[in-house]
């Protein structure tokens, strides 16, 4: 999909962990017609293994992580792809390494109550994550600031509403419903 300045556009789909990242953005790339990671899935072995004992992961663990999604981004824009994918990014200086893709990459973040998020986390079965590291992420995260590009977005709401709101604040408009089917 061509967007008037020529460049692929990704979304990253951003905020601790248990808002719904997955959800959501899963639901962007079904909605756009755009390709979709899952972050996690670029994290290695002894990232999982940190997390999975319940210890936080530094800037030091990070750094590999984001370098790899964010040439990801540029590989799905060589392919003439936009993407949408998951990731915490937590930080400015993490959406600054993701920002360096050879894309025009924005920012969704999914805001919540740290209270509805560890109710999610501690319903959730088969993730890595444990809720004892929820405190942290939130503890860590540097909400979008006014001169970066993306939104809010409120997780209160059901997920098809989400990326409706998603959606409308980024300026993007989704397949006519006839080629994507029911999200």
């Amino acid at each position: 999909m061509d967007k008037p300045e020529g460049r692929r556009h990704c979304v990253i789909v951003m905020g601790p962990s248990g808002v719904g990242k997955t959800t959501v953005a899963r639901g962007l790339s079904e909605r756009l017609g755009w390709s979709f990671a899952e972050a996690d899935e670029f994290h290695s072995k002894a990232n999982i293994d940190k997390m999975t004992a319940g210890v936080p992961l530094t800037d030091e663990d990070r750094a590999p992580w984001l370098l790899a999604i964010r040439d990801w981004i540029s590989a799905e824009a060589a392919q003439g792809r936009c993407s949408v994918a998951t990731c915490s990014a937590l930080k400015r200086r993490y959406r600054d390494v993701l920002r360096g893709a050879d894309a025009r990459v924005r920012f969704l973040e999914l805001v919540a109550d740290p209270e509805l998020v560890a109710g999610r986390l501690a319903r959730r079965k088969g993730h890595y994550m444990p809720p004892s590291l929820l405190g942290s992420q939130f503890a860590a995260l540097e909400p979008l600031e006014p001169d970066e590009d993306g939104v809010e977005v409120s997780v209160a709401s059901a997920p098809d509403e989400v990326v409706r709101q998603a959606l409308a604040g980024l300026g993007l408009a989704d397949r006519p419903a006839t080629r994507r089917g029911a999200l």
